[in-house]
């Protein structure tokens, strides 16, 4: 079974988080993972990169909380108004219901959807440290 740390340090923003991975899994490909949910979900299906033909992986996050910091309600507010800003490409009615209960503090960080994202992955292990 492959583990994979996820240095939390490195972690200080959305780009940076997808750096981390592709220091990881990707190094030994000619191209980097885009920085979204949608990347991330595919890379866990085990079809890209060093996870290709693994049926069981484990991600080790070490130092989650400071990237649970970084990724959480300011980084996460910048994010969807980022997108709000791009009305030819993103529906603004669900983005602004995304953004008013992240304020009202009921909507979900970008660190708690990379946790969903996860989740949806039974073959892969998240462990928090």
């Amino acid at each position: 079974m492959a583990t994979y740390v996820i240095e939390g340090s490195r972690v200080t923003d959305i780009p940076s988080f997808y750096a981390e991975l592709d220091r990881l899994v990707m190094s030994e490909e000619d191209w980097t993972l885009g920085a979204s949910l949608d990347a991330l979900d595919d890379l866990l299906y085990g079809g890209i990169g060093a996870l290709v033909g693994d049926d069981a992986v484990v991600f080790e996050w070490v130092d989650s909380e400071r990237s649970s910091a970084a990724l959480g309600v300011e980084t996460t507010a910048g994010w969807l108004r980022a997108k709000l800003d791009r009305p030819d490409v993103f529906a603004a009615a669900p983005l602004r219901e995304k953004l008013a209960a992240l304020e009202n503090g009921t909507g979900r960080t970008y660190f708690e959807l990379i946790l969903d994202v996860f989740a949806d992955h039974p073959e892969v292990t998240l462990v928090l440290r």
